[in-house]
């Protein structure tokens, strides 16, 4: 085994942190927590809360006692996006080591018997980025109406078609990055904080010639629980591409060769 992988097994339980950000989550956050654990592959968890009112994070608080040295969370004092959270997250896991990072939803949309599937798309495949795609193979969506999947569908076409990037699903949230990705990207440069957060990511990823690689996932609309979605993170999506865009990176730019 590579010293600095025996290192960072023998400091984490896991070389792999799944976040998930929670705002009033309550119905779901065990529920999913618990699913995270009881797969094959081991991963760690990282609630980010912002401050939900709910008592969401004392649900995850009570249960850290019975995950120790797996669970952790992060009280935030506010909702500020869900950019600034993942943001947030992002930094705790390479301040704490982890050699890859997933984003995931509380509300079960994301399915955690894929995530292995995604770590593996980096950890075994080598690409540095493993996107969980409703849209790599057909439309993959469950339980929403036509309106809200014309609406994201054509939303992603639209990206490519301003943007250029090679990804079918630009607004996804199920994402695996390498920890080199993470730094090498300016997580202080992000700019946006709703679903455009998710485009970015991926825009400078890609920008700075890091592979991207989708992997067929079924997405489930929630079945507890309140959407967060709302105009004004559309609007940010929609409008946030063209701005992105004009004032972005001018060129690809070679990754990182020495994270």
């Amino acid at each position: 085994m590579d010293k600095t992988k025996d290192k960072l097994t023998k400091k984490n339980f896991s070389d792999t942190v799944v976040i998930i950000p929670t705002y009033n989550e309550k119905e779901n956050i065990e529920l999913i927590i618990r699913a995270v654990f009881s797969l094959e592959k081991k991963f760690a968890v990282l609630v980010v809360d912002d401050n939900s009112p709910d008592g969401t994070a004392s649900i995850v608080s009570n249960l850290q006692k019975e995950f120790p040295q797996r669970l952790f969370i992060e009280n935030r004092k506010e909702k500020q996006g869900l950019g600034v959270a993942y943001i947030h997250g992002f930094k705790w896991a390479l301040q704490s080591g982890y050699e890859y990072v997933i984003e995931m939803d509380a509300d079960f949309s994301h399915n955690p018997q894929d995530l292995p599937r995604l770590y593996d798309a980096c950890a075994k495949e080598n690409n540095d980025v493993a996107v969980g795609s409703r849209y790599v193979d057909g439309i993959n969506v469950v339980h929403w109406d036509i309106k809200r999947i014309l609406l994201s569908y054509f939303a992603s076409k639209y990206v490519r078609l301003v943007t250029g990037i090679p990804v079918k699903d630009t607004t996804a949230g199920f994402v695996c990055y390498k920890s080199k990705v993470l730094k090498t990207i300016d997580l202080d440069q992000i700019k946006f904080v709703g679903y455009a957060f998710q485009i970015e990511m991926k825009y400078k990823a890609w920008k700075h010639g890091f592979s991207i690689r989708e992997v067929s996932i079924i997405f489930t609309d929630r079945i507890r629980g309140n959407s967060k979605m709302n105009s004004s993170i559309i609007s940010e999506a929609i409008f946030g591409v063209l701005k992105m865009k004009l004032e972005g990176l001018p060129k690809k730019i070679e990754k990182c060769q020495n994270c």
